[in-house]
């Protein structure tokens, strides 16, 4: 039976991402980039005003002396997106805007708010500050220079990155494309929604949870029909769920029971089998696997079961596909408000509620219970045979 960390690696070891696709800047918010990206200009692109105010020279205004003053002389205005007609020279100023770019002899800009207009002669504006050379200027390149690199390749493309390269003048990229992701559930008790409940039988909700979990990683989710426990219609469920898909995620049928077949209809259809078991709590019973180009991943039955090891186990494996680098889950850290405790033999991801800072467990702990896990939104992992007391400070893994 593997480790998390060794599950974890082995699998991300087998992962080969997928091809990339050029798509245009305004719909790769949230993918992954295929490319290394080098700034095709500097930002700014040219020297400009940070605010509304007076271009000049901070020689002119050396010296000012609290109660000094000093008039110059305005010869032009600029607007933003207008070029420069006039030049500063000693003695006068460009009236500017933000955005507006620095005219040619001037070092300095002065807010308006620190300058009066002659009465009378609004073409003389007084200043009575000394100003610093740069002072409210944002020079050019000084954000971003022409050639650096912006992104490595391996990178979501978040809301900031986005802004970047548009500021940038970028108008597409290669990203990663998003795996397409089949989902089977197996089990003759299942049942669909809307559908009636005869004795013994029960309502499928794997898929849908599964589904929300594999499109928060990027992938394109397909729901198949549900599977009865039969071995035949196992390895055909199988068969065609690898057509035309990446990644084939199952629920159900993976332990050693006399009902489950997942593990031996894999096999049968072509796969082949990397290993099976895992050393976590909830979901010891976890098939990774490959069947030609593609991957499969068997998951416990169990609602949180199949939830949590989709999180753990199969939530980076789509990270990597896309070409995500570094393929850790996100992680907040909290207090633990109230003592957490594992008594088992394997590490336990408990269902947590962080709020405040406070990580407090979600209410029961059995891998059916699903009124806890709606209430969760983290899992705190503890050791075996182990309490963690109340301040401990932790890391949560969230996912809501």
């Amino acid at each position: 039976m593997l480790s998390l960390p060794e599950a974890r690696e082995r699998i991300l070891t087998a992962i080969v991402p997928l091809s990339t696709q050029r798509l245009r800047l305004t719909a790769a918010a949230g993918r992954v980039l295929g490319e290394e990206l080098r700034a095709p200009g500097d930002l700014p692109r040219f020297a400009n005003s940070a605010m509304d105010g007076y271009a000049v020279r901070a020689a002119d205004l050396a010296g000012l002396r609290p109660g000094q003053s000093v008039g110059l002389q305005c010869v032009g205005k600029v607007a933003a997106g207008a070029a420069p007609a006039a030049v500063v020279t000693p003695g006068t100023c460009i009236r500017l805007f933000t955005g507006s770019p620095l005219p040619a002899g001037a070092d300095t800009v002065v807010m308006q708010e620190d300058t009066r207009r002659e009465p009378g002669n609004p073409e003389v504006v007084w200043f009575h500050e000394a100003a610093e050379p740069g002072e409210n200027v944002r020079q050019r390149g000084e954000d971003i220079r022409q050639g650096q690199v912006l992104l490595p390749p391996g990178v979501r493309l978040t809301v900031g990155r986005i802004a970047l390269l548009g500021a940038l003048g970028v108008e597409s990229v290669a990203v990663g494309r998003q795996p397409r992701l089949a989902l089977l559930a197996t089990g003759s008790e299942l049942r669909e929604a809307g559908e009636p409940l005869g004795p013994g039988q029960i309502y499928e909700s794997n898929r849908a949870g599964l589904a929300t979990l594999a499109r928060r990683a990027g992938a394109r989710p397909t729901r198949l029909p549900l599977v009865p426990d039969e071995p035949e219609a196992t390895q055909a469920a199988l068969a065609r769920a690898f057509h035309h898909r990446d990644v084939v995620v199952s629920s159900g049928g993976v332990s050693v029971g006399e009902m489950d077949w997942v593990k031996s209809a894999f096999t049968a259809v072509g796969g082949n089998l990397e290993f099976w078991r895992v050393a976590v709590r909830p979901g010891k019973p976890f098939v990774f696997g490959r069947w030609r180009d593609a991957y499969f991943f068997g998951l416990p039955g169990n609602p949180v079961s199949a939830l949590v090891t989709f999180w753990l186990l199969v939530a980076p494996a789509l990270a990597r596909l896309q070409g995500v680098k570094d393929c850790a889950l996100p992680t907040q850290t909290g207090v633990v408000a109230e003592a957490l405790v594992n008594q088992g033999d394997r590490p336990h991801f408990l269902r947590v509620r962080l709020e405040g800072g406070q990580v407090r467990s979600a209410g029961l702990q059995a891998s059916h219970a699903l009124g806890a896990l709606a209430q969760a939104n983290g899992l705190v992992e503890v050791p075996p045979a182990t309490t963690l007391p109340t301040g401990t400070v932790v890391p949560v893994l969230t996912w809501d």
